[in-house]
């Protein structure tokens, strides 16, 4: 009866510490290995410099397409995109530090805020 009675409450201690042995190995402090944050417009929806120039590219294609865009802003907008890609160039040939791409980043969002605002800003339209 003895060896019960002993038996118990050591089972008990057993399963409690078994069950508190991964909350004592969980990280409360930072991660070595987790990746920071990315604040990018949007929030989670990044792309390689590779998929933004192909996206930027497409959508002045569509402007010209739907007439969103004039020839003459497509014209600018597609120098401003040549401009960018020697500019990714020029920063690849000596290695893509972290302050080049923040600055690619920058300018990419510059300029596709200024194909945003090209395509909706009416100024050539009929009607």
């Amino acid at each position: 009866m003895l060896n019960k009675k002993a038996f118990l409450p050591a089972l008990i201690l057993a399963a409690a510490a078994s069950a508190a042995l991964p909350v004592a190995a969980q990280s409360y402090g930072p991660s070595h290995h987790a990746r920071p944050p990315v604040h990018h417009a949007g929030y989670g929806n990044w792309q390689s410099i590779n998929a933004r120039q192909a996206n930027l590219d497409r959508r002045i294609d569509q402007g010209v397409r739907s007439g969103q865009l004039s020839r003459r802003e497509a014209t600018r907008l597609r120098g401003e995109f040549n401009g960018l890609l020697r500019l990714e160039a020029n920063y690849r040939r000596g290695g893509l530090t972290a302050w080049e791409r923040t600055d690619l980043d920058r300018r990419f969002d510059r300029l596709s805020a200024q194909i945003r605002n090209e395509r909706h800003d009416w100024d050539h339209r009929r009607g």
